[in-house]
């Protein structure tokens, strides 16, 4: 039985094909590969290559298109050198010193249509609820997220589901990151206080917002606290009046009264003439019910010569 022409040509064209896709493989798996391997060893940096599986892959390409799929990898990478492979000229390009500091007017347009993400959710116009939620994303989130867990309960599911997602990626960072940081903790010398310090002021920047369950949020302000803890006994001067009001707002907030009146005592040792020193007992004394305590401490704070606020003043005329 003897084949027509045509069949014989298309045999052929096989052939040919199947000799070229051979060639490619092999000189590509054998030669090329191994060449790359070693010509990125010798420079000590990653240069970018085909790997094995690229030239089997483009193997069976050939092999399942004959001639199209030969032609357009061979096409693909003539385009290749004459584009991307060849070295860029920068004779003509002028490197200067100065720095340039460029100046956007301000999108008044937008401003004026930017309205906090917890109304937004409250009016539960999916629109605007959606618009608020990309720009909130868009920036530095951390502050953000116990307006985004209210977002969950959100009627419009993009929006909730937008939410969550966001969420759940930052507390997992969260949880990682406060893991290295207490190990830090525990490795380092007894006159290092990196590790509490980053730790103190990163978990108060998130516990504040109160977005964990209440068994998590006792365990991280348990962290807070033995961090207070070991910073203290390190260092007591790195305490500042911030970190001592945090220590004793998060452990308040957990009923922890017995650290936190702790903390409020050693605060009212290193700063007696800082307002958060009173502040932090009146709260602590008022949770507790004390009220001859709390009268006593409110009277000490009127006749002390520490400068007080509105909302401490605001208090002072409730009570008095």
């Amino acid at each position: 039985m003897t084949l027509a022409k045509d069949e014989r040509i298309f045999l052929v064209i096989l052939l040919v094909n199947l000799v070229v896709a051979l060639c490619y493989l092999l000189t590509g798996v054998l030669f090329l590969v191994p060449a790359h391997k070693a010509a990125d060893r010798e420079e000590g940096e990653e240069i970018p290559y085909d790997n094995r599986r690229t030239y089997l892959l483009r193997f069976v390409v050939m092999i399942l298109c004959p001639v199209i799929g030969p032609l357009f990898f061979f096409m693909g990478h003539v385009v290749y050198l004459l584009t991307y492979g060849r070295d860029a000229d920068l004779a003509d390009v002028i490197f200067g010193k100065e720095r340039v500091r460029s100046r956007m007017k301000a999108d008044e347009e937008t401003e004026r249509n930017i309205i906090p993400l917890e109304e937004a959710v409250l009016i539960n116009e999916k629109k605007n609820l959606r618009m608020v939620m990309m720009n909130v994303i868009r920036q530095d989130i951390k502050d953000s997220l116990a307006a985004l867990f209210l977002a969950l309960d959100s009627e419009d599911s993009e929006s909730s589901h937008y939410a969550a997602a966001v969420l759940s990626d930052e507390l997992n960072k969260f949880r990682v990151n406060v893991q290295k940081l207490w190990i830090g903790v525990k490795e380092e010398d007894i006159g290092q206080t990196e590790c509490e310090e980053m730790l103190l002021d990163y978990m108060d920047r998130i516990l504040k917002q109160h977005i964990f369950s209440r068994q998590e949020q006792w365990k991280y302000v348990g962290i807070l606290e033995n961090a207070a803890e070991s910073l203290y006994g390190k260092d007591v001067s790195k305490l500042t009046v911030e970190r001592y009001t945090q220590v004793c707002l998060r452990t308040l907030e957990c009923r922890d009264m017995e650290n936190c009146a702790k903390w409020c005592e050693r605060m009212a040792g290193q700063y007696p003439d800082e307002l958060a020193s009173y502040t932090c007992r009146l709260k602590l004394l008022f949770a507790a019910n004390d009220r001859e305590a709390f009268f006593e401490t409110l009277k000490d704070l009127k006749k002390s010569h520490v400068v007080i606020d509105n909302e401490t003043l605001e208090l002072i005329r409730v009570f008095s």
